[in-house]
């Protein structure tokens, strides 16, 4: 029998001081033009994709829908239907007092960070789409405005011998070559045949020449033709980051992405201080809050938060107004759908210090089947819609044909 996470009891929601409803605030007046709009419904549907993408779906009684995206994985639509009866009847306009009624009624349940953030931010996204709609403006227009009718996208790269320096190399050419990147990322937290202990996050000797290694053959290739990222994952001690930065420090390298875990400041910073070669951080510090510190102690160069995953639209360009503040750009962290891809670009587009947002699916063929429009993506850059909302429309059958197995089609707008 299933769980109806809709009905469960939480008496901190019940009672908390901060209550941010319309009906507490008190806001009640009319608008007019047709912005007296009330939310009925808020449903969820996982689609299998090289990630597994939680689509959200927000529902008004003016029969506008619209349509957003949460980071994925386990949990997300749950916590979606958790948060449903706190949206209906509200107006979803209001979206920064809708975010803080979310942050505030589930803050019980986690929403300092982590997958209760991610599942606010999806539903953030899906109101960015449906005001859009509801005033008849594109998305970025909600966020300030642009700066710039395209966004650069860069090319996260993988290679079935991603170890192997050559082959990378090979790939990298390639996605510049055939497919018209300028921008690409490499991982380099992969085997290099000299590790003795995966567990302790130290690199010997070999794995730093053979890491040091790609980073070379890569960037040698493509010369001046391509920036290059190389991505850690959050894997090595602070000692072994630095020693790998020192070795790749004379190579055209676009940035270092994640070389230390994210919980300790202090080590991210001495990392960060110990080379020329930029440091990249932000999709595991969840909304400005945590992204403020990381950028005012100045332990990191660039700054990379995951849209959909972080906080949100509003959220992010908080993000890089306060990264702008220090004259750090942003390059946006991005694994998502074409949803959650076209909404990262209206905040990239919206912003003056964005560098790029990431493409992580280039290899998966229906990437771009998911919605109706076409060429989404052409020589590397991404251009911002100017229809209402997001600018995309879902294609259900696609969406139905790629579900999670086990997983139930939402409504279709009306």
């Amino acid at each position: 029998m299933g769980r109806d996470y809709r009905d469960l009891h939480d008496p901190n929601a019940e009672y908390t001081m901060r209550e941010l409803s319309a009906e507490t605030m008190g806001t009640t007046a009319r608008r007019g033009g047709g912005r007296d709009v009330e939310i009925t419904d808020v449903q969820t549907t996982m689609v299998d994709g090289n990630f597994p993408w939680t689509l959200v779906r927000v529902y008004t009684d003016a029969g506008l829908v619209g349509t957003g995206e949460a980071y994925w994985g386990a949990g997300i639509p749950e916590l979606i239907e958790r948060m449903t009866p706190f949206l209906i009847g509200e107006n979803p306009l209001d979206i920064d007092r809708l975010y803080e009624h979310l942050i505030q009624k589930m803050s019980g349940e986690g929403s300092v960070e982590g997958v209760t953030v991610s599942a606010i931010s999806g539903i953030e996204v899906a109101l960015h789409d449906l005001a859009g709609k509801i005033i008849e403006v594109p998305a970025y227009q909600l966020l300030g405005g642009k700066y710039r009718d395209e966004m650069r996208v860069y090319c996260d790269c993988h290679t079935e011998e991603e170890a192997d320096p050559d082959a990378c190399a090979d790939e990298a050419e390639r996605v510049v070559e055939e497919l018209g990147y300028d921008a690409l990322k490499f991982d380099l937290d992969v085997p290099s045949g000299h590790e003795k202990d995966r567990a302790n996050r130290h690199l010997r000797p070999g794995e730093i020449r053979h890491k040091a290694e790609i980073v070379e053959k890569v960037t040698e290739r493509v010369k001046d033709r391509a920036d290059v990222a190389f991505d850690c994952h959050w894997t090595f001690s602070g000692n072994s980051a630095e020693r790998l930065a020192e070795a790749i420090d004379d190579y055209d390298v676009w940035w270092l992405e994640d070389p230390v875990p994210p919980e300790n400041l202090e080590v991210q910073e001495k990392v960060t201080d110990s080379t020329t070669t930029p440091i990249t951080v932000g999709e595991n510090r969840y909304r400005v809050t945590e992204h403020r510190r990381l950028i005012e102690e100045q332990a990191v160069d660039i700054v990379a938060p995951d849209m959909p995953k972080i906080g949100g639209m509003r959220e992010t360009r908080k993000i890089a107004d306060v990264a702008n503040q220090y004259y750090v750009p942003v390059a946006m962290h991005n694994v998502s759908s074409p949803v959650g891809t076209v909404a990262s670009a209206h905040v990239g587009a919206s912003v003056p210090n964005s560098l790029a947002v990431e493409y992580h699916s280039y290899e998966l063929d229906w990437w771009e089947d998911l919605v109706e429009e076409d060429g989404l993506i052409e020589d590397g850059y991404m251009k911002v819609p100017e229809e209402n909302g997001l600018g995309v429309t879902l294609d259900l059958d696609t969406v139905e044909e790629h579900m999670v197995e086990g997983e139930t089609l939402f409504d279709p707008a009306q």
